[in-house]
């Protein structure tokens, strides 16, 4: 089957600024009061069990996950990304993987994180991510994912971390993205929308957490 040209652009694009894009963020959670926060509580309700971090990128919030006792590992769709990943938490597991088909067994993990990993899926075309979400959380676990504020606008990404790069991102409706996971089979348990914090956020942020049926 022919990859989507979108998945391709964004596997191209986060090859492109991985070691940038690395650098970067590296610190950004000592200053992000909000992320850690829904983090800590994210690793609280899941508690014990394998927990991916869907959308990794260069590890930082898997690294995270795991000063929380967690049992995390991550999946990113760039390969570059996950070289950065392993070279800088040589100690976790990380994998190449996309989030409409996660290489893990049916109910096989008790959280999984989608970080601003949704925000390059078209929105007509989330539904199967969050089924496949739904399909590798056993019943009772948990989901986070976090994402940009909007009316399921489109936007084009012409340049990112020093890069020419071409890429589409969506900020999302919170009430969508809900309605979305509920449809899939979760039940919606919180959701936190905060104003933009640092220079480069344009919009409000969501924060959503969501528990699998069963």
């Amino acid at each position: 089957m022919t990859e989507p040209v979108y998945v391709t652009e964004t596997r191209t694009a986060y090859d492109t600024v991985a070691e940038n894009y690395a650098e970067l963020l590296k610190d950004f959670l000592q200053d992000a009061t909000w992320d850690r926060a829904v983090l800590t509580a994210f690793a609280e309700l899941v508690g014990e069990g394998p927990v991916g971090d869907l959308g990794c990128g260069p590890g930082r919030l898997t690294g995270y996950l795991k000063t929380l006792g967690l049992d995390v590992f991550g999946v990113d769709l760039s390969p570059a990304m996950i070289e950065v990943a392993r070279r800088t938490h040589p100690h976790l597991r990380f994998e190449v993987g996309s989030l409409a088909a996660l290489d893990l067994e049916d109910g096989s993990l008790a959280g999984a994180l989608a970080w601003y990993s949704l925000i390059h899926t078209p929105p007509e075309e989330l539904p199967v991510v969050a089924k496949e979400l739904v399909r590798v959380l056993r019943p009772g676990g948990w989901l986070l994912t976090a994402f940009q504020v909007g009316d399921n606008e489109h936007r084009r990404i012409e340049n990112a971390y020093g890069h020419d790069i071409a890429a589409d991102a969506y900020r999302l409706d919170p009430d969508f993205v809900a309605q979305l996971l509920t449809d899939a089979g979760f039940v919606v348990d919180a959701r936190l929308v905060r104003e933009p914090g640092p220079s480069f956020e344009a919009t409000r942020q969501a924060y959503l957490t969501a528990r699998k049926e069963g």
